[in-house]
């Protein structure tokens, strides 16, 4: 029976080994993302492995040679337990799969505002001069600011961020539903 096994790729070398499984006929799949990472002082998106150096392989390890998965350009070898390759548990990978954006075949992950708070959200700032203050998240401006209203010395005020500076605070109400 066919199972979804993780396999331990090298260093940066996850697509290299996804091109070479594939190319010898076996079903793999590397989840990927769209990471916000710090560029010459600006945030940038990049496309990088949902988990590094891991990817997914489909196979029937009793009726097909895995062996050659080992030696594969790009790879390390199987996730093993007990000296055996460990299967991924289906739900697992099935709901890694329905999460997957229709769109850009991403995961959304990492500093996606959209992905990761809504107006009237409460917000830490993590950066800069209001570093650890607490406030509201009134407006999303474009991709990259978000309006926050503060309370400071005991009067709100509006306050534009940089998005990738904002951290949703779980309220008690929001754990509680």
């Amino acid at each position: 029976m066919e199972r979804w096994f993780a396999v331990f790729a090298k260093p940066r070398q996850e697509a290299v080994a996804l091109t070479h499984l594939e190319r010898q006929g076996y079903q793999a799949w590397l989840p990927r993302a769209s990471v916000a990472c710090r560029l010459r002082g600006r945030w940038t998106e990049r496309i990088e492995p949902l988990f590094p150096r891991y990817l997914f392989l489909r196979v029937d390890p009793y009726s097909v040679d895995i062996s050659p998965v080992r030696s594969t350009r790009g790879c390390t070898g199987f996730v093993r337990v007990a000296g055996h390759p460990a299967p991924v548990p289906d739900p697992v990978i099935e709901w890694l799969q329905q999460s997957i954006d229709p769109e850009t075949g991403l995961h959304a992950v990492g500093r996606q505002l959209a992905a990761r708070l809504r107006p009237g959200d409460r917000v830490r700032i993590l950066e800069g001069p209001f570093r650890d203050v607490e406030g509201v998240l009134q407006q999303v401006r474009g991709e990259d600011r978000a309006l926050v209203l503060l309370q400071i010395l005991n009067d709100s005020r509006r306050v534009s961020v940089p998005a990738e500076q904002l951290q949703r605070v779980d309220s008690p109400e929001r754990k509680a539903g």
